[in-house]
């Protein structure tokens, strides 16, 4: 049995959008493109490679899956660090794709899923020894935890405030209850957070 674990880097009013780069979602003319910068630190470069090791599976939206494709899916697979080997586990690993307008999928070892999400996802979570991934994807993220798909967010938030922007959690998003199981706080001022659904097993 699959996990599905939603990753985020958002900020505290939990904007989710366009955190990696200027140009990574303009959507709405977004016009705060690459806010992750200026908060790296050392810690930084263990904890994203140390959760990336255990991915199986990346379960993505229409959007993110076109951000990814045009990204790790195209970038050389020899480069040296972190680039590199998330470059060759990304085009290894299966991706499974949720789209309502997509026919057809160019980076290798994608499929999309059928018109009943949750069921496809339920399939799959039996289906897969590991945790699936989700980035981004705010949409599906909202499908999955109506019908209570997600099993872990690990939050990175920023302290930061931009007052507009996609964010994970909407007006609209389904009552959840959360347990917080770790939490850490870099010395950039990011805390990461990690929460499971009120009531799940501890692991």
């Amino acid at each position: 049995m699959g996990s599905i674990v939603v990753q985020a880097f958002m900020t505290l009013d939990g904007v989710v959008q366009a955190g990696g780069g200027p140009d990574e979602d303009r959507e709405g003319g977004f016009p705060y493109g690459g806010w992750q910068s200026g908060y790296s630190s050392a810690e930084d470069g263990e904890i994203v490679p140390e959760w990336e090791s255990r991915t199986e599976a990346l379960l993505l939206g229409r959007k993110t899956y076109d951000i990814f494709a045009g990204s790790w899916g195209v970038w050389d697979e020899a480069a040296g660090g972190f680039q590199g080997e998330l470059t060759r586990r990304y085009n290894r690993i299966p991706k499974y794709v949720a789209s309502r307008t997509l026919t057809g999928l160019g980076w290798k070892n994608s499929q999309l899923l059928g018109p009943d999400i949750p069921a496809e996802v339920r399939k799959l979570r039996a289906a897969t020894d590991g945790e699936i991934r989700v980035w981004g994807s705010t949409e599906l993220i909202r499908t999955l935890a109506v019908h209570d798909l997600v099993d872990e967010y690990r939050l990175v938030v920023y302290p930061l405030v931009l007052g507009t922007g996609k964010k994970l959690f909407p007006p609209g998003f389904p009552l959840t209850r959360l347990t917080l199981v770790a939490s850490r706080a870099l010395s950039s001022g990011v805390l990461v957070n990690i929460y499971r659904p009120a009531g799940a097993a501890a692991t």
